[in-house]
């Protein structure tokens, strides 16, 4: 995620020329998409990255599930 941010905070300030920006290469900010691009579709799924976070939100949901059972055997 941070670098989708600083690819949108370059092409912001190479758009609108601020300050040294004005003078760097698009081709810095197209390499900057190229590699973004080489990391979620290739490298994010060869080290399990996608699914380790799929995984995540999964426990999360079963301790959620978990928790809400308990207090609702307590209650009774």
């Amino acid at each position: 995620m941070p670098l989708i941010l600083l690819i949108a905070a370059l092409v912001g300030l190479r758009y609108f020329e601020v300050w040294r920006f004005a003078e760097l290469s698009w081709w810095w900010v197209i390499g900057l998409m190229f590699v973004a691009f080489i990391w979620f579709e290739f490298v994010e799924k060869i080290f399990g990255l996608d699914k380790k976070k799929a995984h995540n939100v999964d426990e999360a949901r079963r301790k959620a599930r978990v928790k809400e059972a308990f207090e609702k055997a307590n209650k009774k």
